[in-house]
């Protein structure tokens, strides 16, 4: 039996001695984060009022948008409930973010989905684990940071499916309204961006490894470009997130946080909703639970639920709101029948276990060095260094593979990462990803505690849809969620292209040779009889190995009243019921061509602003971002009277933003 060599015992015990010592470290953040970001602007209210104008079910990444920026009307008082805590400590290291995925992590809802009949073959009862945000800030609190908005493409097609005002140039000036972008711009680039919005936006140059990734893909033909600008297709210079000053930029850092001293805003988590209340077709409150007290509280003017793909349709459900013979099957009193609440269920799917091994350099250094003393250190002195950036050198590049459709319409995202499913040795990413764990060490074991890299190749643009249905009438029970991955043939086709392109990628002189990079080509046991390499074998490698890249989305659909699965209406109206609206990425028709947290962010602004024009408290829209003015409250200033409101632009606010 051979030796494992001493720097590969060295990471695993590394590794493990990490997660070993997770209590501890969470308790000296604790310290750090207290100190960095006070608690108080979470402390819950003094007391709930019976009745308030807004009541925001979910403060995630749309939630926490709406619920600030309504905040920003003086006399309107706001309550925004979230089921899960206020961000954990560790969520606001960038580096720590891997912590999310850890089995029983208390920022995340652990759902799983159902067994897939045509996919998750290798995953433990053909389940997909899914981490979903369950807490203040949501996604945004517990996800990878990386900034992506999708592609012009994807909002021009929600339009035309019949959404007036959902087009790439009406919903511009939104990313660009929420956008605090800190970095050199080319001039012509300027007019995409925004400066001093609430949410910051931070370029990180590639690493030595990254770069390398970048190198191979110029060498097969595809342009280096700048995300910053217009263009999405191909393979960006520089990757940005959603980080200020080394700490994570969560909608509860960068919204909730600087609008909870307003007085009118009340910010109550751990408080699950249960219900939607209504006076017949007319919302009037909700039923939550908090400390284990069941309470109501009344919504004067509407309720806006943004509790996420999966427990938004959940909670129309249970409230009376989707397909009545569904509800009526779980009895539950039907307020109105909506066929398509849960419908129309879709994701991004991204395909594991292509892995690369290379000589241990120290230019492409292991996750486990993130955690010497030094950097530590520096960290806690001046939130610089490997702690304050997104860890194993992560990028991503955005291309269409196929013969068909727009190229400038991506249909595929390239994740890179300094990571390989065999690193840990099996301790952590088999039980976080659900694989099956006999299967997982016949698999991966010959590279275990090896350094390397991975290119997984993730559908953005699926045809597979799916749905969510009850489990019961309890809404503290999990959905029964069935996104039905892979049942369309050609997004099996896509996932093969992309496996092709990445070994494409990895046999570039770049990677094989300047990186002396190898492919870990083990055939796939369950896969061999179709004959490695060939399509059908990749083919038979998808259905095995893809699994979710949890962004789910479109289970409150946006459309017009001509689609009879059609949930809210283009200003997110829930149809045939008043005082109702969601706001969440459960109300995109399509998902977008990459990660979903900014597009959701995006339509919480959209949504504040519909609120505040119906209630007559918008005097001007955003316009196109080349006459670029906004008009708001500002939640600092008190009119003398309710007849003398002060109006101020964007700047004005952010500042207030970057000040607290």
């Amino acid at each position: 039996m051979s030796l494992l060599p001493l720097n590969t015992l060295r990471d695993g015990v590394v590794g493990l001695a990490i997660l070993a010592g997770i209590p501890i470290v969470r308790l000296l953040l604790s310290l750090v984060v207290l100190r960095l970001q006070p608690q108080y602007a979470y402390q819950p209210p003094h007391h709930i009022l019976p009745q308030y104008d807004f009541v925001v079910v979910g403060g995630g990444s749309a939630g926490g948008v709406v619920a600030a920026r309504l905040s920003e009307v003086p006399e309107w008082k706001v309550l925004v409930l979230e089921a899960g805590p206020a961000p954990p400590p560790e969520t606001y290291v960038p580096a720590l973010a891997f912590m999310s995925l850890l089995p029983q992590y208390p920022g995340v809802w652990h759902f799983k989905t159902v067994p897939q009949k045509h996919a998750l073959k290798n995953f433990a009862g053909q389940k997909a684990n899914i981490a979903q945000g369950r807490a203040l800030g949501g996604g945004s609190t517990v996800n990878g940071m990386f900034y992506s908005r999708g592609n012009k493409r994807d909002f021009d097609r929600w339009a035309s499916l019949g959404n007036p005002g959902w087009d790439y140039n009406s919903v511009l000036p939104y990313f660009v309204k929420a956008e605090d972008f800190r970095g050199p711009l080319p001039p012509e680039y300027e007019k995409f961006h925004g400066r001093g919005g609430p949410l910051t936006v931070t370029p990180q140059p590639p690493t030595t490894l990254a770069r390398q990734f970048l190198k191979a893909g110029a060498q097969l033909g595809f342009p280096i470009v700048d995300f910053r600008g217009p263009i999405q297709a191909g393979f960006p210079e520089n990757a940005s997130f959603t980080i200020r000053d080394g700490v994570r930029c969560s909608t509860a850092e960068c919204y909730l946080r600087p609008a909870s001293s307003r007085p009118n805003l009340h910010i109550l988590h751990s408080a699950t909703v249960l219900k939607v209340l209504f006076r017949g077709k007319r919302v009037s409150g909700v039923t939550f639970e908090h400390n284990g007290k069941v309470m109501n509280v009344g919504a004067r003017r509407e309720v806006i639920v943004s509790a996420g793909a999966l427990r938004s349709p959940q909670l129309l459900m249970v409230s009376g709101l989707g397909p009545s013979e569904h509800l009526r099957r779980h009895n539950v009193d039907v307020v109105l029948d909506l066929p398509g609440v849960g419908q129309n269920l879709h994701d991004h799917i991204i395909v594991n276990g292509l892995s690369w091994t290379h000589p241990r350099n120290s230019a492409f250094s292991s996750p486990t060095e993130l955690f010497t003393p030094s950097s530590v250190h520096q960290y806690i002195r001046e939130r610089q260094g490997p702690l304050a950036e997104v860890p194993v050198n992560l990028h991503n590049a955005f291309m269409r593979v196929g013969n068909r459709g727009d190229p400038s319409w991506p249909n595929l995202q390239i994740l890179f990462l300094s990571s390989i499913f065999g690193d840990d040795f099996g301790t952590v990413n088999a039980a976080s990803f659900n694989f099956d764990a006999r299967r997982f060490k016949r698999y991966f074991g010959d590279i275990y505690g090896q350094s390397g890299f991975s290119m997984r190749p993730i559908l953005v643009d699926p045809k597979s849809r799916g749905s969510l249905t009850l489990r019961s009438s309890d809404p503290r029970d999990d959905p029964y969620i069935d996104p039905n991955y892979l049942s369309h043939p050609d997004d099996v086709a896509t996932l093969v292209e992309g496996i092709k392109l990445v070994l494409a990628l990895g046999h570039t002189p770049p990677l094989k040779d300047e990186v002396k990079a190898k492919f870990f080509d083990k055939p796939l046991p369950e896969c061999v009889g179709e004959g490695p390499g060939s399509d059908k074998y990749w083919a038979c490698y998808v259905r095995h190995m893809a699994n979710t890249y949890f962004h789910f989305a479109g289970t409150c659909k946006m459309a017009p009243s001509s689609d009879p699965y059609g949930v809210v209406d283009h200003r997110l109206r829930v149809r045939g019921v008043g005082g109702l609206r969601v706001a969440d990425a459960s109300v995109m028709p399509t998902v977008t061509a990459g990660n979903t947290n900014i597009p959701s962010i995006m339509i919480g602004e959209r949504a504040a602003d519909f609120i505040k024009q119906e209630w007559h408290k918008l005097t001007t829209f955003p316009v196109h971002h080349s006459q670029q003015r906004y008009k708001h409250y500002d939640g600092n200033t008190r009119p003398k009277s309710s007849s003398a409101v002060p109006f101020t632009i964007v700047p004005a606010i952010s500042r207030r933003y970057k000040q607290t």
